[in-house]
Parts: C-alpha cells; structure tokens; sequence
C-alpha cells in the first residue's frame, strides 16, 4: 500500500478561491472587503516568510492587509496600545500577531487582549469555548484547515478513532475538539501518554502536532490509516521533516500529507476565510466586541 498524498497546496487554492468568490459578491453588493492588521515584532526570518504569506493571500482574496512592522524592542504597553487602538477600528475586522513573540512580551496577555470578535487566529479563550460547547465562531485556523484537509478524502468521519499527538491550546486542544465535533472517537496524547505506540496503532485517524521530528515512527501506523502531519522541523542540514516518519509511514497509510506543502498552506487559507467570517458576524452582531 502506498498513501494518497493529501494535497495541501491546492486545497488552499480552492478555498482561497472561494474566499475571493465571496468578497467579491459583497463588493458588487456596495459592501466594503473585509480588513485584516497584522503584526510583526522584530525580524525572525521564519516569522518573516509567515507573515508574507498571510499579506500575498490577502492580495489574492481581495482582503485589505494593514502592515504594522515593529522593532522587537517594542514594548509590551506599546504593543497592548496599539492592539486597543485596532480593537476600536471599526473598519478592521481581524488583528493578528505574528509568533513567537519576544522575551519580553506576554504571549497570553496579547491574546487575551485582541476583542474576540477580531481573533482570526482563532486562540482567545471565548473562541475555544464556543468550539468545546459545539457552538463555532472563529475556529483555530490549523485545526480547522486539518478538518477540510480530512474532508477531502472524502472518508466519513463519524465514529473514527481519532489520536492527536500534542496538547497546545492554539494546535492540539482545539484540534481534538474540532475532531470531536465531526463526530470521531478522539485520544489526545502528550508527554505522560504511557505507550504512545499502542495508541497510534488503533488509530484511524492521526494527526502528529508535537512539534518533535519524526516522533510518530511509521511502523506505527494502521494499515489504512489517515496521517496529518501538522509539525514542521529544521534539522541540522537545513532540511524540514515533520512529526512522522513520512518515508515509512506512505507505505502504510491510507492518505497522508507531506511535509511541507500539506497543512500549512491550510492555516493560510483558513484564516482568509476567518477573516471575512469575523466581517459577517460582527455585522450580525453574533459575537461580542
């Protein structure tokens, strides 16, 4: 058996596509295109290329992009102020602010602070809520990407066992709990898992966002299987791997994706459609300020 390769990149395409589709009916409606402020501290090459990323896909879906390029010495007043002051545009619909942010700077307070109605990351804790209480507003973009990564294989995925490799409250929680809304059986493995192996072998889905290179051996994997791999490493060659062992897991899985150009481009388009989604809700006051 050799896996289906999951194709990031042009499933982003698709969704970015349909993101656009729908601005565009808004403008041609006299309604203005979505705004989205993103904010980079300091000049971290990976940050960087992120960051352009998100500003290249907003050019593509029609979304305006505001551009706040900060020293990394900013401080953390300076930057509360700045996202207060975004927080009472009214014509700014998203803020995000580029990871990992400098020593100085609280990464909790920062998204505690951004109104939950403009967390197109989808990491306030308001927003998490609304997704355990099976009430989604603006979901986590990597989970919710993995999700429509999922759909199209087209596999149902009511009743399958599910293992998420990875607690984080902005990849893992709110990856098992998006899991739990589609219906799926889900486990959710971290550091004190006892026999990480055993779980993965009964899983029908596995999605790996631990972060640790090729921590999921292939062998490991149920013949069949589904495998997202949502890490993304730089060895010592310079090379990127993910949480899995690819090589070895492709002959075992069912579907896979492949690190990079699987889940990444996904986040992206994810948080296109975010941001239009904070848009409409915010006009349908569904959501707090």
């Amino acid at each position: 058996m050799t896996a289906q390769i999951i194709n990031g990149k042009a499933i982003a395409e698709t969704t970015l596509t349909e993101t656009k589709s729908l601005i565009d009916k808004r403008l041609a409606k006299g309604l203005r295109a979505p705004t989205l402020a993103v904010i980079l501290l300091g000049a971290d090459p990976a940050s960087a290329i992120y960051v352009r990323n998100k500003r290249l896909a907003c050019e593509k879906t029609g979304i305006r992009s505001l551009a706040y390029d900060l020293p990394a010495s900013t401080s953390e007043a300076e930057l509360l102020a700045l996202i207060d002051k975004l927080n009472h545009d009214d014509e700014v619909d998203g803020i995000l602010v580029q990871s990992p942010f400098p020593a100085h700077i609280e990464e909790k307070k920062i998204i505690e602070t951004i109104s939950a109605s403009k967390d197109v990351d989808g990491f306030h804790a308001y927003n998490i809520g609304r997704l355990a209480v099976r009430q989604p507003t603006l979901r986590s973009c990597t989970p919710y990407g993995v999700i429509k990564l999922l759909q199209s294989t087209g596999i149902k995925l009511l009743g399958l066992d599910a293992v998420v490799v990875g607690v984080s409250n902005h990849v893992g929680r709110p990856m098992a709990l998006e899991l739990l809304l589609a219906g799926c059986t889900v486990t959710s493995c971290h550091r004190h898992t006892k026999s990480l192996q055993s779980h993965i072998e009964r899983a029908d889905i596995v999605v790996a966002a631990a972060g640790k290179p090729h921590l999921v051996k292939g062998e490991w994997i149920k013949p069949g299987a589904v495998v997202i791999d949502i890490g993304i490493n730089r060895l010592a060659d310079g090379s990127l791997c993910g949480d899995v062992e690819f090589a070895t897991a492709k002959e075992r899985a069912g579907w896979i994706t492949p690190v990079p150009g699987g889940v990444g481009p996904m986040t992206v388009a994810t948080l296109m459609q975010n941001t239009l989604t904070a848009l409409e809700l915010r006009e349908s006051s569904l959501i707090p300020a």
